[in-house]
């Protein structure tokens, strides 16, 4: 056990942590030339398109150092967007240490420091490195202060290295053996494993990943998992190398994987612990923290008749992606589906794309929203999930709407466009404190309901992505919002409607009709939108009809002949209005959230 090490890589989006793994893995022959390939732990082709790790992923590394003695290192590569943290916080609970990666040309951003904490919390090892010192705009011996600023190490703690050329990689391996400590835990014990991932497999059932904390795991052996008491038996186990490779016992201080043919995917919970069945008294690992979504959707089967299918994808989507959460809803339009809670607008775009080609499903999204608290003139207290829900105006006392508690870490620059930006979604600031003479934080109180939107995107637009943003729930609090409804020749668009404060409804229903008037196919008919609040209508678009030339073969003759044509037409137009409606594309649902400040 003592020539373990588990390690993963933590850095902000796109600062080579994919691409120093990729060197690392190459440097120890862990894998051949052939098998070689850029992002070689992106499995997913959704990341390979988009250049981002979505997953994080497992690896085993075998190492002779140069004192000759021979080490097993576990790397697991983590995402660096913030949509993705949970992955990342799951990662540092299976590791002992971390490499801080911190791009030579851009510096500490925001993901790194948020990245950085988790870390520290987890009471990892830290080592930092600075990557891509071979671009021409490193700014090496800055960044090397902010580090030094940020976490106190000496000078020489620092390590340089490129992702893209190789150098400075057996300095990294050198250092993750020598600074990052071996895993504590008795090998004698009663088995104790912390599960920190799981995917399903058509063929094999649900492939379970772990890290053994205490005890040792065999073939065949009875397993039980504590969290839900199923007893299961070992019938393949294993570590990660690029591929699952078999073993027949798995030790302590050890990541690996275990198949116990599980089909359900609802037995298995990341963040649950695995021990042996006849283990009398058996002791839960402490999880990770709950997940909290910031963004709630609703997903909708395109036909009704495959919502059983639809809900069996979103469970075998679950065991892969745990930051998923998902509740059965209704929509008079829609048919059967599920509210959907996500931690942010990527990671409900990358969960929409999984469904359409991991699982061939395609779906129709609804527009995001928070909960909020309504209550009744009678004093009773409804929870308001989605805009159908909400009850009637006239019988309504008062709505409580989500509060947070808003952190953001930014250079001083930026502060007055963070301001600006917060103090227009209805933000309080509540302090201000420099950390370091180039980071300062800020505190704010926000609603949730304006960070669901486009927060984010502005944030980092506003600040370069020089900003990370964390939040804390603070409950809730009253407030003025009002459900705003769209009509399509006045009749109602369940889908559409949203929750809204009343100072921000005019406008957001202008912005909409117009948005809709651009996306909504032309009809033979005129098509009127309007943004209603009760029954006082706050915005209008029309969209106009189609003409269809109906004289064009009249050439000469009579006026009353072209006019009886055009008649018959005007007549045919109102009995095609009151029969037609109105089809909604799916761009229409989406165009609501790229709604533009």
């Amino acid at each position: 056990m003592k020539n373990i090490r588990n390690f993963c890589i933590i850095a902000h989006i796109d600062h080579g942590k994919s691409t120093l793994a990729d060197r690392l893995l190459q440097s120890t022959n862990t894998i051949s030339d052939r098998e070689m390939m850029d992002q070689v732990l992106d499995d997913m082709d959704l990341e390979r398109e988009k250049g981002i790790t979505i997953k994080s992923h497992a690896i085993q590394i075998n190492y002779r150092s140069k004192a000759g003695e021979n080490y097993v290192l576990n790397l697991i590569d983590t995402p660096g967007h913030v949509d993705f943290s949970y992955e990342v916080s799951r990662a540092l609970a299976a590791c002992e240490g971390a490499l801080l990666l911190v791009d030579a040309t851009q510096g500490i951003q925001a993901q790194t420091i948020s990245n950085l904490y988790l870390a520290i919390d987890n009471d990892l090892e830290i080592i930092p490195v600075i990557n891509k010192i071979d671009m021409d705009g490193a700014m090496i011996d800055e960044v090397k202060d902010q580090i030094i600023d940020l976490i106190g190490c000496k000078p020489e703690d620092i390590l340089l290295a490129s992702g893209r050329t190789g150098l400075g990689i057996d300095a990294v391996l050198e250092a993750i053996v020598e600074r990052i400590p071996a895993p504590k835990g008795d090998p004698e014990a009663p088995l104790q494993a912390l599960i920190f991932d799981s995917v399903f497999n058509s063929f094999r059932g649900i492939i379970v990943y772990y890290r053994i904390l205490n005890g040792a795991l065999k073939k065949g052996d009875k397993v039980k998992f504590v969290s839900t008491g199923q007893e299961y038996e070992a019938d393949e186990i294993g570590i990660l190398k690029l591929k699952m490779t078999e073993r027949n016992e798995v030790l302590a201080g050890d990541v690996g994987y275990i198949i116990t043919g599980i089909k359900n995917a609802k037995e298995v919970k990341v963040g649950d612990t695995i021990t042996l069945a006849n283990n009398a008294n058996p002791v839960a690992i402490k999880g990770f923290e709950e997940v909290k979504p910031m963004v709630f959707a609703g997903i909708y089967p395109v036909n009704t008749d495959e919502f059983e299918e639809l809900r069996d994808c979103m469970e075998k989507l679950q065991l892969n992606d745990a930051s998923l959460t998902f509740e059965l809803e209704t929509s008079q339009a829609l048919g059967f589906g599920f509210r959907c809670g996500f931690l942010g607008m990527l990671h409900m775009e990358i969960i929409q794309e999984r469904l359409e080609r991991e699982f061939n499903q395609t779906v129709i999204t609804t527009v995001p929203n928070v909960s909020f608290i309504a209550h009744t003139t009678k004093g009773e207290k409804i929870i308001v999930n989605n805009p159908t829900e909400f009850p009637d105006p006239v019988k309504t006392d008062r709505i409580e709407e989500p509060y947070i508690k808003a952190q953001i870490i930014t250079k001083p620059d930026y502060i007055g466009n963070i301001m600006t930006l917060c103090l227009g979604k209805r933000g309080i600031l509540i302090n201000q404190s420099y950390l370091t003479t180039t980071r300062v934080e800020l505190i704010f109180e926000m609603p949730l309901t304006e960070i669901v939107f486009d927060f984010y995107d502005k944030l980092k637009s506003q600040t370069r992505g020089y900003a990370s943003f964390d939040y804390h729930p603070l409950g809730y609090r009253e407030s003025d919002i009002v459900k705003m409804d769209i009509l399509l020749n006045s009749d109602k668009v369940d889908a559409l409607s949203a929750l809204i404060h009343r100072s921000r409804a005019h406008d957001f229903g202008r912005k909409l009709c117009e948005k809709l008037k651009e996306l909504l196919p032309r009809q033979q008919f005129q098509i009127a939108i309007q943004a209603a609040i009760g029954a006082k209508i706050v915005a209008r678009e029309n969209i106009s009809a189609m003409r269809k030339d109906v004289t064009a073969k009249c050439y000469g003759g009579d006026i009353s002949r072209k006019r009886k044509l055009l008649e018959k037409q005007k007549e045919g137009k109102k009995r095609m209005r009151q029969i037609g409606n109105v089809e909604v594309p799916q761009e229409a649902f989406l165009a609501v959230l790229k709604l533009d400040d």
